[in-house]
């Protein structure tokens, strides 16, 4: 088969709520479940290219199959050359706006339309991109946690060999931030990076206290402590921290990069894969992180990120939060605390059983 010929007969989404091995707490509430939307695209050669988006909460799982697919009947008897295609969207959906739903679809999309030209091309997506299949260190992330509680299952993420393991702050008062900080770091050591995400629930001068609290247990990054299109108080609050500010899973497509970089609003990036722009998008981010020097992470979708990663230039960290396992035919594996890709392909394929179990 060739990839570079591979052209669209059909999209076709569809929507489960599938099963997480713990409910993530934040500072927001509780996530139970991994509400997603699956993605095949079928060709005229007879490949199809499988991805998913996390829809966050099962009230937008029908809108967001109903907007891929209205999409796809539009993108029948396309070439999938997935830079002219985004060039199209962007025509398509610029007086609309990028940002919500419509972004995430036309990111799923994307990732979809690599997934087929890797197929077809029977190699892994990393190795169209001019790169090679490498192990990514991952890390371990959770939501609110106790240490006291939770304590088998930290200890559980080191023995599979994490280097890294995050948490959630901001659903108590400071108080409740150190005490979960200082025990987790007793418990897991001095050796293993310990990052806190705040999912945006502080202001700028809550920020600065809670950070400089926090300062003695030597945390690897806080991530969003404040609201990620205030990019004016991220770089405030970035001006004061001892700790360095990652940022970057709410900031849509290049230009949402371009304009936190030159605002000065993070140490780190973490590019979302399903509101960068898919593999298109991340690609395009990871040329201003390298011109910028800024460590760039993923956020979430560890098989598509473990792809990406590989030819980042200034990869720093795969987040590993599973929410796909149940309905993958192979779930990511993690060995030495790494994720590494898989082809052909994002080497993504679907258990049919579990998805007809948990289809909505």
């Amino acid at each position: 088969m060739s990839a570079s010929r591979l052209t669209i007969r059909s999209v076709k989404a569809r929507a489960v709520n599938a099963p997480i091995s713990r409910p993530v707490k934040n500072a927001f509430g509780v996530i139970p479940s991994a509400p997603l939307v699956l993605i095949d695209i079928a060709t005229d050669q007879g490949v199809t290219g499988h991805a998913y988006i996390f829809a966050y909460m099962p009230l937008t799982l029908r809108p967001l199959v109903r907007l891929i697919e209205d999409i796809g009947v539009d993108l029948v008897g396309k070439a999938i050359v997935p830079f002219d295609l985004m060039r199209d969207f962007d025509r398509k959906f610029r007086l609309l706006g990028w940002q919500g739903l419509v972004g995430m679809a036309v990111s799923g999309l994307d990732m979809a339309f690599w997934d087929a030209l890797g197929q077809a091309a029977a190699a892994p997506v990393v190795q169209l991109l001019g790169g090679a299949p490498r192990p990514i260190r991952a890390y371990d992330s959770y939501g609110v946690v106790d240490p006291v509680a939770d304590k088998a299952d930290l200890l559980r993420s080191l023995e599979r060999g994490f280097l890294g393991i995050k948490i959630k702050g901001g659903d108590g008062d400071a108080t409740n931030d150190e005490r979960v900080v200082r025990g987790v770091r007793d418990l897991i050591g001095p050796n293993i990076a310990l990052m806190i995400d705040f999912n945006q629930s502080l202001d700028p001068v809550e920020a600065d206290r809670r950070i400089s609290r926090l300062a003695p247990y030597d945390l690897h990054w806080v991530e969003e402590p404040v609201p990620a299109e205030n990019l004016l108080a991220h770089a405030k609050v970035r001006e004061t921290s001892v700790t360095p500010i990652q940022s970057g899973e709410n900031w849509w497509f290049s230009t949402g990069f371009a304009e936190a970089l030159a605002g000065g609003a993070c140490d780190f990036i973490m590019p979302d894969l399903m509101k960068v722009g898919g593999i298109t998008g991340w690609m395009q981010v990871a040329g201003q992180a390298q011109a910028a020097s800024i460590p760039m992470s993923s956020h979430l979708f560890a098989e598509a990120s473990a792809h990406v990663l590989a030819v980042t230039p200034t990869a720093h960290w795969a987040e590993y939060l599973d929410l796909a396992g149940a309905i993958l035919a192979q779930p990511m594996a993690i060995v030495n605390g790494s994720v590494t890709a898989r082809g052909p392909g994002l080497g993504i394929d679907w258990n049919e059983a579990a998805v007809a179990k948990y289809l909505v």
